[in-house]
């Protein structure tokens, strides 16, 4: 969701203040160019110097994209964990989705800390409030815009929490953090119809994959019972998600991470005022029923609070400071992730069509993945590479028959004299 602006201003190198100023000719007959001689061990340091900054710039930006990549699929897995544990003491799935959304409120007091403590430009927070609020227009924010921009958003956000705790109690969290997988898929299909994206074949094999995977991952237990429902609800709260990105993309555009922070925080703030509805109707409707406050399992709730707002920080600071792929792959690496954790606490015997199932839901996220020009791109390696064989095998070639030609004038007794 965030663009991140990587062109630096200026692309040439810096050039010396002395060349210039006008210089006298004073040099001797035969001198000519000493100078430039003179300057060129500079600039090749000047080069050498600039090169290994930007490849410890590159190494830098992977190794902490690795470090991220890590923290976000464990916060997801965590996540997903804590919620199966919630839900054995206390099954109330749309009351942790609202408060675990509440905690969003705390996204921008977290950036403006950050920013304060990283960069010399200090500025209130009302300041840098209004200055992120760009995001909503040249009027900011306003209640008409608040309402109308933040509302449809808000709900999309509750529905796709909502979806996915409710599959939770129906399925294994490997099965549907897989299934939520499918949501890049259903990204590109709504961009290629509503954004009008470029086609790719490739992708359009990727989506093919995600539905092949869903129906097996259906059919494992027959279309019918908890099992059906629960695949249903994965791919519900997948379908919205991919519809709050596109609305996203198509609305508001790019936003850098100052305008995210605001975003969602004023979404934080819609849900605590105008959501909070919503939980006790379902209380006094008997639908979600809980005891006392004192009852809550707090200690369980904030947990799982608190992993989901690390979730979504590292989400959107990752995109910003490493490759945005990484952060893909960090939420494919929770499959994985949560696999384990089934297996070795939970004991969950997979059968074989459910691993199958998975294995083409995540191999088509990572066809998704594929950069636009990724066909060029590997056409033009081959092409170096056959390139390259084509030179070896004609270097070797020539090796050969100049040793042939040599063992021959040696058989006739000749002798050859190298020239002056």
């Amino acid at each position: 969701m965030i663009s991140r602006e990587s062109v630096a201003e200026g692309g040439g190198d810096p050039q010396p203040s002395g060349l210039l100023e006008p210089v006298k000719n004073t040099h001797l007959p035969g001198e000519e160019g000493s100078d430039s001689h003179a300057e060129t061990p500079g600039s090749e340091a000047s080069v050498e110097s600039k090169a290994y900054q930007t490849c410890a710039s590159t190494v830098l930006k992977v190794l902490g994209g690795l470090l991220v990549v890590l923290c976000i699929s464990s916060s997801w897995v965590g996540t997903t964990q804590v919620v199966k544990l919630t839900f054995q003491s206390f099954s109330c799935p749309f009351f942790v989705s609202w408060f675990s959304s509440n905690w969003n409120i705390l996204f921008f007091p977290i950036y403006y800390s950050t920013t304060m403590v990283t960069t010399r430009e200090k500025q209130s927070p009302i300041q840098k409030f209004r200055e992120c609020s760009r995001l909503f227009g040249e009027d900011g924010m306003t209640l008409n815009i608040f309402l109308k921009r933040t509302a449809p958003f808000s709900i999309l956000w509750t529905l796709t929490n909502y979806l996915y705790l409710l599959a939770l109690r129906k399925l294994t969290a490997t099965d549907v953090s897989a299934l939520y997988c499918c949501h890049k898929a259903f990204v590109f299909l709504l961009s290629w119809i509503v954004l009008k994206d470029r086609f790719m074949g490739v992708r359009i094999v990727a989506a093919i994959m995600a539905i092949t995977g869903i129906v097996m991952m259906a059919y494992a237990d027959g279309f019918h019972g908890d099992s059906f429902v629960g695949v249903a609800l994965a791919v519900g709260s997948a379908s919205t998600s991919a519809l709050y990105k596109v609305l996203f993309k198509m609305f508001l555009g790019s936003a850098n991470l100052g305008e995210v922070a605001h975003f969602l925080s004023t979404m934080g703030f819609f849900n605590l005022i105008f959501i909070s509805c919503v939980p006790l109707i379902l209380y006094f409707t008997k639908v979600e029923h809980w005891g006392s406050f004192s009852s809550l399992p707090w200690g369980y709730l904030c947990g799982l609070a608190g992993l989901w707002l690390v979730f979504n920080i590292l989400v959107n600071v990752g995109v910003v400071l490493t490759y945005p792929i990484l952060i893909s792959i960090g939420t494919l690496l929770s499959v994985p992730g949560n696999a384990a954790v089934d297996v070795l606490k939970h004991e969950v015997i997979f059968s074989v069509v459910r691993l199958a199932a998975t294995c083409i839901i995540c191999l088509g996220f990572l066809l998704l993945l594929l950069p636009e020009e990724w066909d060029s791109v590997t056409l033009r390696f081959l092409a170096n590479i056959a390139e390259k064989k084509s030179d070896q095998d004609h270097g070797e070639e020539l090796t050969e028959s100049s040793v042939h030609t040599r063992s021959r004038s040696r058989a006739n007794g000749a002798v050859s004299i190298p020239l002056a």
